[in-house]
């Protein structure tokens, strides 16, 4: 056995389908099992609140060690888990192929798997998890949702915050007033023939729901930027990835969303299309979790292995093919926050990388974690905590001092500006937005609108 992580990490399949993953005995063995490793190692102890609580537990335990923490106290440290993969990919030197085998977050969702099926999920939290729900709803009626959800609204939020547990202050997504599918079908991109890569690719593009239903834009710039560039694209939207039920222990959803999408996306990579998907997590999803969740279905190998995260497709168009010219610098410069799940694909920092394709521009990297985690850092008693995991990313971007600051999750960098505009106070720079790297890139081909 060799101490350290010198080796790629890699992942072993989560065998749900055991009776073993569900056994609580079992369970409360393989954690005591890893907090054991945890408590001996403790060099996560500054990634999220997860480690602290455990660390805490066992130093003021009767024993000081994990002998001492209480099997009823395990929940604690799960509840704060934000499965950002960042101690798997980043810190942990004992994760497989270490004989130890330490996969923190899997162990964190097998936990809150198995809470999900003995005691269910709760029904507000299932129908936060709906998001294609949620945003055929709030696209409906978006100028209603988008004013009743606003973190200003003293009227609507103090009621939303009873009913859903979702705190105050915290920025929600807004909605758009038509899908992404509808506004693709609607806008003409006429293909640059021009362009070295025409002829040679063609993608499909995997909406997901947040660019479906919440930001258009993104999509829109991905279309344009692609088109410049030479590539045919579709828009497809069966369904949600399923992350937020990922995020809620419900594999059995998530198995059977990836299925659902896999059945719709499959016939395109057979006419020759690649797979692009438009935000990090569901990127994940399609290229590592469902075949960990599904390790023997072929089409879902198969899907896994045409998915490209959209920063880095352009970044391999621009490797192998070459890109079409007309970029101009980015004035003012760019901090780019690397999202946790950008970064769990183990691709490299590709949104910095492509952002620095645009001529004589300064591109500076935030490698911390935004602290959102999804619907996790809005929640009531976790928001104050979110706020402090982002505190790190909001200090770099506002000492980077750059016009932009972007990220390639939406929800990240809606929840880093807030955390910046609360860090800098009056301080705080204009313009000041938070755009994904693709919109950046558009404009520095002159194809959207410079001015946010």
């Amino acid at each position: 056995m060799r101490e350290g992580s010198l080796e790629a990490p890699t992942r072993h399949v989560l065998d749900w389908q055991n009776p073993w993953f569900w056994d609580d005995k079992a369970l409360e063995a393989e954690m005591e099992r890893i907090f054991h490793i945890c408590h001996g190692c403790r060099r996560c102890f500054n990634l999220c609140d997860s480690f602290p609580r455990l660390f805490d537990l066992i130093d003021n335990g009767s024993t000081g060690e994990v002998d001492g923490v209480k099997k009823e106290d395990y929940a604690q440290v799960e509840e704060a888990c934000t499965l950002c993969d960042m101690c798997f990919m980043t810190k942990c030197p004992y994760v497989p192929p270490h004989e130890w085998a330490v996969d923190f977050p899997h162990l964190m969702l097998r936990h809150r798997a198995v809470q999900a099926r003995k005691n269910g999920i709760g029904f507000v939290d299932g129908q936060l998890a709906d998001t294609d729900r949620a945003g055929r709803l709030g696209t409906f009626a978006a100028g209603l949702a988008n004013w009743a959800t606003d973190e200003t609204n003293t009227l609507t939020r103090p009621a939303i915050e009873r009913f859903a547990g979702i705190h105050h202050g915290a920025r929600l997504p807004r909605y758009d007033g038509e899908t992404f599918e509808i506004r693709a079908a609607r806008e003409a991109t006429p293909v640059n023939q021009a362009a070295p890569a025409f002829g040679k690719r063609k993608a499909v593009l995997y909406a997901t729901c947040y660019v479906n239903f919440n930001r258009t834009d993104i999509g829109a710039a991905a279309r344009a930027v692609l088109a410049k560039n030479g590539v045919e694209t579709e828009v497809v939207y069966p369904a949600c990835c399923g992350m937020p039920k990922l995020e809620l222990g419900d594999i059995e959803a998530v198995a059977a969303a990836a299925r659902q999408v896999t059945a719709a996306l499959l016939p395109w990579i057979d006419k020759g299309y690649d797979v692009i998907a438009l935000t990090p997590s569901c990127a994940l999803m399609l290229k590592f979790e469902w075949p960990l969740i599904l390790p023997k279905d072929p089409a879902v190998e198969r899907l896994s292995q045409a998915t490209f995260d959209v920063s880095e497709y352009v970044v391999d168009i621009a490797k192998k093919d070459g890109l079409a010219p007309g970029l101009e610098p980015i004035e003012g410069g760019v901090s780019v926050h690397l999202a946790c799940h950008a970064r769990a694909q183990n691709m490299g920092a590709k949104a910095a990388e492509m952002l620095r394709l645009a001529p004589k521009t300064r591109v500076a990297v935030i490698e911390r974690c935004s602290g959102h985690g999804g619907i996790w850092g809005a929640r009531s008693e976790n928001f104050e905590i979110a706020m402090k995991v982002g505190k790190p990313a909001a200090q770099a971007a506002l000492k980077n001092d750059t016009r932009f600051v972007v990220s390639e999750c939406p929800l990240a960098a809606e929840h880093l500006m807030q955390v910046m505009e609360m860090t800098a106070g009056e301080k705080r720079p204009e313009p000041f937005r938070a755009l994904h790297p693709i919109e950046l890139l558009a404009r520095a081909y002159g194809l959207m609108e410079r001015e946010p």
